[in-house]
């Protein structure tokens, strides 16, 4: 919280002197609330799930006009890191919330709809090898956590996860704790971790399962696969999670929305 409101100007549309807040003096004022919004998030301000401050509170608090505080929190709700509930608030996205567990998972059955169960294969603690740490942008030979788990539609394995996370950022994850834990990875990286996902990139390609992969998924050696690979970022742009899965699409595709 800032000891002081920061004070904008109208013509520059820039923080006065005493605002911690760095930028182009030309960036819509707007997009500056949104960035001190942000920083708050990232700073731990307002934990997932929790509601923020009214918009009339953040103006006051900024100096700013409600207009502007409403747009930059359009904009943050539009990119899903901020949710609007009508009578209620302005609550931070989370993860652990039904209607968006399945957020970054594209798997859709041909029918009916996604209900997925998981079987933690492995999590354990290893030295990061160079090219996974260098798309978490870590050293190698840093501590990471590399997990690894199946997905399954009525009992059969769909989709085959290996997982690579930073060391300092989840201490104290453990196969015991994913066991323990009933909701979605996202929902207790969050509550337990501080680690709230907001965007992914993924790549995707077609390949054939080899003798292991296909153990796992029962599929015969050779099945076509999809590999999805997805690097997850929190706030900041910092990339926190790597994830390559193996989606068997016999009976399932893969769907995204385009805007």
């Amino acid at each position: 919280m800032p000891t002081s409101p920061v004070r904008f100007t109208a013509k520059t549309a820039a923080p006065q002197a005493g605002s911690t807040l760095a930028g182009p003096s030309f960036s819509p004022l707007y997009a500056q609330i949104k960035g001190l919004l942000i920083a708050s998030l990232q700073g731990g301000e307002w934990k997932a799930g929790e509601a923020i401050p009214s918009e009339l509170d953040l103006a006051g608090r900024f100096g700013v006009s409600q207009g502007t505080v409403r747009k930059a929190i359009d904009e943050m709700a539009s990119e899903n890191l901020l949710v609007r509930r009508q009578g209620k608030g302005t609550f931070v996205a989370t993860h652990a919330e039904q209607k968006v567990q399945y957020r970054f998972l594209r798997l859709v059955p041909d029918e009916g709809s996604t209900s997925l169960e998981r079987q933690l294969l492995d999590c354990k603690r290893m030295r990061a090898p160079a090219a996974i740490a260098k798309q978490l942008q870590m050293r190698a030979g840093e501590q990471m956590v590399e997990v690894r788990r199946l997905l399954k539609a009525a009992g059969r394995p769909v989709v085959l996860d290996d997982i690579w996370l930073p060391g300092q950022l989840f201490k104290g994850l453990t196969t015991e704790r994913l066991n323990q834990y009933r909701g979605p990875f996202y929902g207790l990286f969050e509550a337990e971790f501080g680690v709230h996902m907001i965007r992914a990139q993924e790549k995707i390609r077609a390949l054939a399962a080899d003798a292991e992969v296909a153990e796992l998924l029962q599929v015969p050696v050779g099945a076509p696969l999809l590999s999805v690979e997805r690097l997850s970022f929190t706030y900041g742009d910092r990339p926190v999670e790597l994830r390559r899965g193996l989606y068997h699409t016999e009976s399932h595709f893969y769907r995204n929305e385009l805007n």
